[in-house]
């Protein structure tokens, strides 16, 4: 395994991650700069020369706006154009039609997610049909923490979901080394919300998690619902591999890897709620594909003028199996270089605090023009439309 040297003189696997002191999230080393040494298998840590590469990996994650279509669809269905409007520019997202190809931000999904909850009355936010009443998941978190093993939780989950849904049921199946969340469908003909289906495997995770204090491992996901465009936003959403029009939409774990329940006070509880969905929807894992590896790498070392061999010295492989694997994924070296710089430029954007100039620079542009052209190949609006 390939080490990382520390400031501070302690050394760490390039495999390894970092317990962050925040939400209890398991990231990997998120705010130091990568140099590669030819000298010695080692990687010293420097730090990063501009802000725009100090926010941790997880809060600079964003999603396609397909990935939240469904849910913005559901939204709808449960409050006026005016307020729909309303809650958007609250949010911080676009109140016009978005491209599918344009970027949602992490803290855009949370601010949505808190507003919409309380002002449609529905925690579910219309993606099921009968609406889950304010305090549900109060309830169901304060059912959690008497849980005595995460199995445990996982029926206790079931049960609550299947006393309030009219469109699925949640069935447990439990075995030595396997224990499965499978939502099955009251009516044959009943069609999938795939943002639905996804939050709720997600919360079921989340919640577990929580309860552990450390992210669970998950086996794999499945969904009832062909493969979609943005398939690959699943992956900043569940740390294993997600499957595709599979007979039920599950989430599959190995029992062997639940860690004991640990003993959460209702002031932690609270907190989880008020923060919610921000401690649990996105993956701190950056493990279980190479695209992922490939960009924490990059987002730690000097990635102007990193290129395809240096990641494949550091992720132990060869340029040309990393290029085969990247290519399994649908994705390439430069893509997800190209994804981070854009996902770097809409957060230094956000925070308003730099100019799009100099923004264009520190993302490795050598003139604002090329910056504005790039900047809307990739998300289909201007710089200036991030500004908060």
């Amino acid at each position: 395994m390939q080490n990382i040297k520390s400031r501070t003189g302690g050394w760490y696997g390039i495999g390894d991650s970092l317990m962050c002191p925040i939400a209890s999230r398991h990231l990997e080393p998120p705010l130091l700069e990568y140099k590669l040494i030819s000298c010695q298998n080692s990687i010293e840590l420097r730090q990063p020369r501009s802000h725009v590469t100090s926010n941790d990996p997880i809060s600079l994650t964003t999603v396609s706006a397909a990935f939240v279509q469904d849910w913005l669809d559901a939204l709808r269905s449960r409050c006026s154009p005016e307020i729909m409007a309303s809650l958007m520019t609250r949010s911080g997202m676009q109140v016009s039609p978005m491209n599918p190809a344009q970027r949602v931000t992490l803290n855009e999904i949370a601010r949505l997610y808190q507003l919409a909850a309380p002002e449609t009355g529905d925690e579910m936010m219309g993606l099921w049909s009968r609406p889950i009443r304010p305090r549900a998941l109060q309830h169901l978190v304060t059912v959690q923490r008497e849980a005595h093993s995460l199995t445990s939780a996982l029926y206790r989950f079931s049960t609550f979901w299947n006393l309030l849904l009219d469109d699925f049921r949640l069935d447990l199946r439990s075995d030595p080394d396997e224990v499965a969340l499978m939502l099955t469908p009251y009516a044959p003909e009943a069609r999938p919300q795939r943002f639905g289906h996804m939050l709720l495997l997600k919360l079921a995770h989340g919640l577990l998690s929580w309860l552990s204090a450390f992210e669970t491992p998950v086996k794999e996901v499945h969904f009832a619902f062909a493969r979609p465009d943005f398939a690959a936003d699943y992956a900043v959403v569940f740390p294993c591999p997600v499957q595709f029009s599979a007979p039920q939409t599950s989430i599959l774990f190995d029992p062997r890897q639940f860690n004991r329940p640990t003993v959460r006070t209702p002031a932690e509880a609270s907190i989880f709620l008020e923060r919610a969905p921000l401690d649990w929807i996105f993956t701190g894992s950056r493990a279980h594909t190479c695209s992922l590896r490939v960009r924490a790498f990059l987002y730690g070392a000097s990635w102007q003028d990193c290129q395809l061999p240096d990641a494949a010295t550091a992720l132990l492989m060869t340029p040309r199996t990393l290029n085969r694997r990247l290519k399994e994924e649908g994705a390439s070296f430069q893509s997800i270089k190209d994804a981070l710089r854009r996902d770097m430029a809409i957060r230094a954007l956000q925070e308003g605090t730099d100019s799009i100039e100099q923004v264009a620079f520190d993302t490795g542009f050598s003139a604002p023009a090329n910056f504005h052209r790039a900047f809307r190949k990739w998300t289909s609006r201007t710089p200036g439309s991030y500004r908060t």
